[in-house]
């Protein structure tokens, strides 16, 4: 079954000051896509979230349905960040909202059973700070780190922009320029043009399982030169799209029953392994994606013997990188 356009990062995070003109852009959201014909539509649902207790009305957040992109509709003042966080105990305020995502416009009815991703947003209870005063990593990089998760299988697109909305608008006479560092071959493209990334092909967790890029950004002003260089990991998602193989081919094992064997005593054994992703929790749900049988019409043989079923989890090295997957034996 398609289970349609998903999110490649969990949660989001950034930061939003008093004042900030209206307009102001935030951050952009992406999505990826099941198959080719789908369309992403952004869409906020509900209240802003501002403690397990309490929400308020969102006045001053809204999504542009088609890019993705979150922005100010209201100037935050003093007195909604006052009212917003009041109560707040953390020292640094925080409202979350959900973006949902369907394929197609959106009917407020699907607010609950959407996909959904959930958006922090830090409230400072102050005007955004001057260009020249920020670090080059406040002026390349939020916060959160860039770790992302693709689901294998899945066509190509873009999944993250490495430019900062917020930084772009405000800091127009800054140069600010990136680079991804990879590895020949990475199925992962930098457009310099949109800062944006995309995953160029379908991936295959059985051959790999994570990514490890580095993303480099360059801050020019005047003739001041400034680098910063931060993590980009992506991991890929399992679907369970591998049959178990079984290493000499076989999946039968003979036993041979002496006299005055004890209770408990191995008659055979038969291994199957399977590369899809590793015992799954509970583990009963590991235990039910196989069975291993006696094959008798004797009753006898039924009562006295059984099948026992113990798996771990063990990896396999498919061109050099560790990727996980079980082993069961009976």
């Amino acid at each position: 079954a398609a289970l349609g356009l998903y999110f490649p990062r969990k949660e989001y995070l950034e930061n939003v000051y008093i004042d900030e003109p209206v307009g102001m852009p935030l951050l952009r959201i992406h999505a990826l896509k099941d198959s080719h014909e789908e369309v992403a539509h952004f869409h906020l649902c509900q209240n802003l979230i501002i403690s397990r207790a309490r929400s308020h009305e969102n006045n001053w957040f809204q999504i542009r349905e088609k890019t993705g992109l979150l922005y100010l509709s209201k100037s935050l003042d003093r007195e909604d960040f006052n009212m917003l966080s009041v109560g707040n105990w953390m020292p640094l305020p925080k409202v979350m909202l959900y973006v949902f995502l369907s394929s197609h416009p959106f009917q407020e009815k699907e607010c609950d059973s959407a996909t959904r991703t959930a958006v922090f947003l830090s409230l400072i209870n102050a005007t955004a700070p001057a260009c020249s005063s920020l670090t080059a990593r406040q002026l390349c990089f939020t916060e959160m780190d860039l770790s992302f998760h693709i689901k294998e299988n899945k066509p190509p697109g873009t999944f993250h922009q490495l430019q900062l909305p917020s930084v772009h608008h405000l800091c127009q006479n800054l140069s600010i320029s990136y680079k991804l560092l990879a590895a020949e071959g990475v199925p992962f493209r930098y457009n310099e043009n949109t800062t944006s990334v995309r995953v160029t092909q379908r991936l295959d967790r059985e051959e790999r399982e994570r990514y490890e890029l580095i993303a480099k950004c360059t801050v020019r002003e005047g003739f001041r030169e400034m680098q910063v260089e931060v993590p980009f990991l992506v991991n890929v998602l399992d679907e369970d799209d591998s049959p178990p193989f079984l290493p000499n081919g076989t999946d039968t094992a003979d036993a041979v029953v002496e006299f005055n064997r004890k209770e408990g005593t191995v008659l055979a054994t038969l291994t199957v392994y399977d590369a899809d992703t590793t015992p799954i929790y509970p583990l009963e749900s590991s235990r039910k994606k196989y069975t291993g049988t006696i094959i008798t019409d004797d009753p006898w043989i039924s009562e006295t013997f059984r099948v026992v079923h113990i798996f771990d989890e063990i990896h396999f090295s498919p061109n050099g990188s560790q990727v996980r997957g079980t082993r069961h034996e009976y």
